[in-house]
């Protein structure tokens, strides 16, 4: 068999190994899923979920035999408690030591009934709902709810149970509880974790009554006092985070599929906010990254999503995050620390990613769209320097020097890569809005525009390309394959090579699991590896740049995936490393494919930004609810109108910001100023 017959059996192999979907879970409501039991298809099935709160994270994995019999198994995390460290590990792998333990099914209590062990019975579905909810079919008349949740604040996770009496009589148990306990020392002092129930001995339920308890796992450290559950007060503080989920920023459109991503991504994209010393911080989690933050996840990819979700908690984490880079900066203009580690205790990495492009880029997009002005001179400081670095970086093409990118040399990035100066430009851009807005200089305003258009032609010089017949970009100087920050030109809207990039995303890169990272035939495990980030940018962009129906097809085929496949219900770190973790700054990434993307919203001042919107072709209206950028409340509405498009942006009170008939393609400026 020769080289090249290999090389296609291999890619089909792998084509077929990925392209499998087959759909497991329905669509209950905009704000639930099920997975039904009934199905032969559903049958066995196993899956894990991440749910976080202020001071625990969980990823709970749930597996379900071939007779419906469910097992489960809990790994809690406590992330502000740490074990001792080793300060000469390599991977770091002693700096992430967060006190966490794993609790299979022997920390559940034991209930008798009629004198026999009750025994929860076949497993009759599965909900998702920013809860984990699993329903049992009745066993001795007896059914049972189960309910896996977070505390939104205390070290605490729960899974309420319901017992549901389906018979007309009463029915007796007697109940015996369970203590897991461990003790450690760490380096916060004394540690206990305890997995118990509040389970009472004497239990009577009348005909067609229910008795709630919980069984949870908690930690504490030195005197604190133990924590305990009277009702469903735990669960009441989940609803009532999940309820403002739900009131802001709703994405109203034809397909049921992209609206409930959308809610799902809201939930997990906001709960992953920690308590930490360096104040309130938002983590990517994936039972790697707690109690600190990253120059790509955090400065770049979510906190910009918080301001149009209006979620002060999100909103606080995001200013005290670029707070605490701000004291980073240096007069010397060397490369920014690109993490705050473990608390800012984990070791300073000296690698520069492009983090100063990613920091100017992300924080003004947020400055922005916050519409605070005071926020925004804070934060001024912080670009101007950002944007500095970046002009004493530039090599002699003027493009910027990096060693690296946020793939932090996973993969070849060349000493100057596409990604380092498209966010540079980007930011540059921004910065010149911002800087209007807080009435800086205008020869400081020249100096961005003046850089930006020089870049955009520097970038056009060393980075166009022509790849596998494609009008497209390069990723490095020697690079010759297809990579999938190509599309990063198109998310700051550079446009000119739009056509060729799309289709590389489209029809070269793209397979089941979105845009994989390289098409690489002499390195053929790198044509296996995803990250759902460079897909979420890349659907941003193809939309920006008016792709629109091609958009929505690889959009829909994506996000049926992710919400309705075998791994569900957010959107995905990576494979293979990382084994597809519910990384929370990407289901901030989907989000943004429709804020930015499909309905084109770039801000351009402090209570103002331009608007393209991206009406399929096959969809007469979509809609954007309850925005809280800019500090308002206002509603985009997108409706067809013949050959037309009427745009109207309106106020929670009702007040008419804009009311536009426009053509496919067209864009407006809004501003919030009530006149």
């Amino acid at each position: 068999m020769n080289n090249n017959l290999v090389t296609l059996v291999f890619l089909l192999v792998v084509q077929f190994q990925f392209a499998q979907f087959s759909q497991h879970w329905t669509i209950e409501n905009k704000n639930e899923i099920k997975l039904n039991l009934s199905e032969g298809k559903n049958i066995p099935y196993d899956d894990n979920i991440e749910m976080s709160g202020k001071r625990v994270s969980a990823i709970v994995s749930y597996n379900i035999d071939k007779e419906k019999q469910l097992s489960v198994s809990r790994q809690v995390f406590f992330p502000q408690l740490r074990t001792f460290i080793k300060t000469n590990d390599p991977d770091w792998k002693h700096y992430r030591a967060y006190l966490s333990h794993t609790f299979s099914d022997n920390i559940l209590p034991t209930l008798i009934l009629k004198e026999k062990i009750y025994t929860p019975g076949a497993v009759r579905n599965v909900r998702i709902n920013g809860t984990l909810v699993i329903e049992h079919e009745p066993e001795q008349g007896v059914a049972l709810v189960r309910t896996f949740f977070p505390s939104t604040d205390q070290r605490l996770f729960v899974e309420q149970w319901e017992l549901v009496n389906t018979t007309d009589s009463t029915v007796h148990f007697v109940g015996r509880n369970t203590q897991n306990t461990r003790y450690l020392r760490g380096v916060k002092g004394e540690y206990e974790i305890n997995g118990t129930s509040n389970l009472t001995e004497d239990i009577r339920i009348a005909g067609g009554e229910s008795y709630l308890f919980s069984v949870y796992v908690s930690a504490r450290m030195n005197d604190e006092p133990k924590l305990t559950i009277h009702k469903d007060e735990y669960y009441q503080q989940r609803i009532i985070f999940l309820n403002k989920m739900k009131s802001s920023l709703q994405l109203v459109t034809p397909d049921s599929t992209l609206n409930t991503l959308f809610e799902f991504s809201k939930i997990r994209a906001s709960e992953s906010i920690f308590e930490s010393k360096l104040g309130m911080v938002h983590s990517p989690g994936g039972g790697r990254y707690y109690v600190g933050f990253w120059a790509n996840d955090q400065a770049e990819y979510v906190n910009p999503f918080f301001p149009y979700l209006g979620y002060d908690l999100g909103n606080r984490a995001a200013m005290n995050m670029y707070n605490l880079y701000t004291k980073e900066i240096n007069p010397e203009y060397q490369n920014i620390r690109y993490s705050f580690e473990m608390e800012g205790d984990a070791p300073i990495s000296t690698l520069d990613r492009g983090d100063a492009a990613m920091i100017a880029y992300g924080a003004a997009q947020f400055a922005l769209a916050s519409g605070d002005k005071e926020g925004a001179r804070k934060l001024w400081p912080l670009i101007e320097w950002c944007l500095e670095y970046n002009r004493r970086n530039l090599n002699e093409n003027g493009v910027v020097v990096s060693e690296s990118d946020e793939m932090e040399g996973r993969i070849e990035t060349g000493n100057a890569n596409l990604s380092t100066s498209s966010l540079y430009y980007g930011a540059l851009n921004l910065a010149v809005d911002l800087g209007l807005s807080l009435g800086k200089s205008n020869s400081k305003i020249r100096e961005y525009k003046k850089a930006a258009v020089k870049l955009r032609k520097n970038i056009e010089s060393y980075f166009g390309e022509t790849i596998d017949g494609l009008e497209t970009y390069k990723y490095y100087k020697e690079h010759e394959n297809l990579r999938h920050w190509i599309c990063l030109p198109l998310v700051v809207q550079i446009f000119d090579r739009k056509e060729g990039t799309i289709e590389a995303l489209f029809e070269k890169l793209w397979t089941d699991n979105g845009v994989h990272v390289e098409k690489n035939e002499k390195n053929l495990e790198i044509s296996k590896v995803f990250w759902d980030r460079g897909t979420l940018y890349a659907l941003r962009g193809t939309f920006l740049a008016g792709a629109t129906d091609q958009s929505l097809k690889k959009l829909k085929e994506f996000s049926e995936k992710r919400l309705l496949g075998d791994r569900v219900p957010y959107v995905v770190e990576a494979f293979p490393e990382g084994n597809m973790a519910h990384l929370s700054a990407e289901s901030g990434l989907y989000c943004r494919v429709f804020t930015e993307g499909m309905f084109g919203i770039v801000p351009i001042g402090l209570k103002s930004f331009r608007l393209i919107p991206r009406l399929p072709s096959t969809w007469d209206k979509m809609e954007l609810n309850h925005i809280k950028a800019f500090k308002a409340d206002f509603h985009i509405k997108v409706l067809r109108e013949g050959k037309k498009i009427r745009v109207r942006v309106v106020g929670n009170d009702g007040h008419v910001f804009k009311s536009s008939l426009i053509q496919e393609g067209d864009s407006l400026e809004v501003s919030l100023n009530k006149i």
